[in-house]
């Protein structure tokens, strides 16, 4: 059997599927020992039971639509080892993001799931997951990965697969705790340069393709820098939570960077001090403003080494303020 026997909206086993491409008939990410596929099954049903939903969001950007695929693990913080690992590297194993969600069974709700073939993906080679807050098996809150797919091919996009929009405006608060926990983050070198590749205009018929690790590796320098400064916060006595942000209308979740309560101050945090990221944090900064409780919030923009002086001009130009790393100082941070 090929895969050019199955197509998006096929119905099948996992028995079937396995027959296809091999893997096995339990788990949620399968990475295959006989095709060059990792198989991804999703079921919106078990989902809810921990506060989550795989699916598409409504809101797509200028490189197209985008399925939210959250990783595997149910008790405790996912880390990005094993399966979870295969998922996001599987660009640079050669394989191929297979994507399957249950639809019933068949013979009753205690007989064989079926799972509808929704098509070929990928990771998002400039933002492949999204680290977030979740309940686990135990009801405990822990940490997930939701990887961010593209897709590569046809595939089939069903109403019932759409994230739900939010009904309404919702902003929670919750306490900030540590992010850059995992070792998966401690696989890769720490050397790191500031400059990033410049995307082809989009009618370019030239293919630019970055591997997903290089924008990991961005990732782990901003986890690594807001566990630092959070620790510093709390060093001084502050209190630091992150605000969840959820739109009316829109299907996307938001979650801000470290906000200070003690000061009322909302920070944003880069990975890189490049012209892009401190665009990109100015733009960030304005937009949560409008949706978080304290509308008087200052912000600041938080970056690992000290910019370039007209991007230090920048920041002030927009009413915000500049905080780097230098050593083991923050510079631009007192107390309010």
């Amino acid at each position: 059997m090929s895969s050019a026997q199955i197509k998006p909206g096929d119905i099948r086993t996992r028995a079937q599927l396995k027959e296809l491409f091999g893997g096995s008939l339990q788990g949620g990410i399968i990475p295959s020992n006989t095709t060059d596929n990792v198989l991804l099954y999703s079921d919106h049903d078990s989902g809810k039971d921990y506060g989550y939903q795989d699916g598409w969001l409504a809101e797509e950007d200028e490189k197209g639509p985008i399925f939210e695929y959250t990783g595997q693990g149910v008790e405790g913080d996912q880390t990005l080892k094993g399966n979870n690992g295969s998922a996001l590297n599987h660009a640079q194993a050669g394989r191929t993001l297979r994507l399957f969600i249950c639809v019933g069974y068949v013979n009753g709700k205690n007989g064989t799931k079926l799972h509808r073939y929704v098509g070929e993906f990928k990771v998002d080679e400039d933002e492949p997951f999204v680290k977030r807050r979740a309940l686990d098996k135990n009801q405990d809150m822990r940490w997930v990965y939701v990887f961010r797919l593209r897709p590569v091919a046809e595939v089939e996009q069903l109403p019932e697969d759409f994230v739900p929009a939010a009904d309404d405006d919702v902003t929670e608060t919750l306490p900030a705790v540590p992010i850059s926990d995992d070792p998966y983050f401690e696989l890769k070198p720490a050397e790191f340069t500031s400059g990033q590749a410049t995307k082809p205009e989009k009618n370019s018929k030239k293919q630019v393709t970055r591997k997903a690790s290089d924008a990991v590796e961005v990732t782990r320098r901003e986890a690594e820098l807001s566990d630092r400064f959070l620790a510093f916060l709390k060093g001084q006595g502050h209190t630091v939570d992150r605000f969840k942000i959820r739109i009316k209308g829109l299907t996307s979740t938001f979650w801000t960077d470290l906000y200070d309560a003690t000061d009322n101050v909302l920070y944003e945090l880069k990975g890189t001090s490049s012209r892009n990221a401190v665009r990109m944090a100015i733009g960030q900064l304005l937009d949560y403003r409008r949706h978080i409780p304290p509308k008087d919030a200052q912000l600041v923009v938080l970056l690992p080494e000290r910019p370039a002086d007209d991007l230090a001009e920048l920041v002030e130009s927009a009413g915000m303020s500049l905080v780097y790393e230098d050593g083991d100082k923050f510079i631009g941070w007192t107390a309010a």
